[in-house]
């Protein structure tokens, strides 16, 4: 195998805007393959304004029949709140089934000895209510989610299947204040061949910031040389409404996919 296959993105220059203390799986796999990586933390992961309503909710588990999780963050918020009555998912209430979006949310569960009952063949919201095990009509739902600026789009499917569903913030993603210094100058001086994007948030939250920093003008002109490299189709969404464009999307909808198609991207020069 020639080290140009072995490292397909020998030479390239990437930029990754998960949170913070996200990103070194992410760095770690781009960096096996050779790119040079750049962090540009898009957002800050950190409690809802008021645990209230989870804990609410938490207090009634076993009236629920699902408990759906769409995040790692999500799973950890339940169970860390769950912890202070001193339980845990592990000891949830035999009638209460969990359902996971995505691999890593899935592999967290695994992790604390709570398996999900089902996760959905491909990682996103859509194929969870496509291929969800059992009529919604009359189930009771319980939602954590991101506090801000997440989809709807479970909540309302299963509410118009007929369930009710409690959604509550488990954790919020903020945006930072600032952009490393390393990872702003090689975006000034056009030496950023590829920005990924993990979620919706991660890109207007790159805006953001990029627009805070640079102005309009500076960062529409920014975006002309790397290729905008997308998770899946609501984050390519959010790319094109703010971007123009998404130039390569990840299949399948996950952290692995993601740097997959940034080799993609390069490989078919954007």
């Amino acid at each position: 195998m020639s080290s140009d296959q072995a490292q397909p993105l020998q030479g390239y220059t990437v930029v990754i805007t998960r949170a913070r203390e996200q990103q070194s799986e992410g760095r770690r796999l781009l960096q096996s393959l050779g790119a040079r990586v750049l962090d540009l933390p898009a957002l800050e992961i950190g409690p809802p304004d008021s645990w209230a309503p989870l804990d609410d909710a938490l207090g009634d588990l076993e009236n629920f029949h699902w408990l759906i999780v769409s995040s790692a963050n999500g799973v950890e918020a339940v169970e860390s709140r769950l912890q202070l009555r001193g339980q845990g998912l592990m000891q949830r209430p035999e009638s209460l089934k969990i359902a996971a979006v995505g691999r890593k949310t899935a592999q967290r569960l695994e992790e604390l000895g709570a398996p999900a009952d089902f996760v959905p063949p491909t990682f996103v919201a859509d194929s969870l209510i496509d291929h969800f095990p059992t009529s919604g009509w009359g189930l009771r739902i319980l939602l954590p989610r991101v506090q801000s600026g997440g989809r709807t789009l479970l909540a309302e499917a299963f509410g118009e299947a007929g369930s009710r569903v409690v959604e509550v913030a488990a954790y919020e993603s903020r945006c930072p204040t600032s952009i490393p210094s390393d990872t702003l100058e090689a975006l000034e001086k056009g030496e950023v061949d590829v920005i990924s994007f993990s979620s919706g948030k991660t890109v207007t939250h790159t805006v953001q910031l990029l627009e805070k920093t640079l102005g309009n003008t500076c960062t529409d002109q920014l975006f002309n040389k790397p290729a905008v490299v997308s998770i899946g189709p609501q984050t390519s969404q959010r790319c094109r409404e703010l971007l123009g464009r998404v130039d390569q999307e990840a299949a399948p909808h996950d952290l692995e996919g993601l740097v997959q198609a940034c080799v993609q991207a390069m490989q078919r020069g954007r």
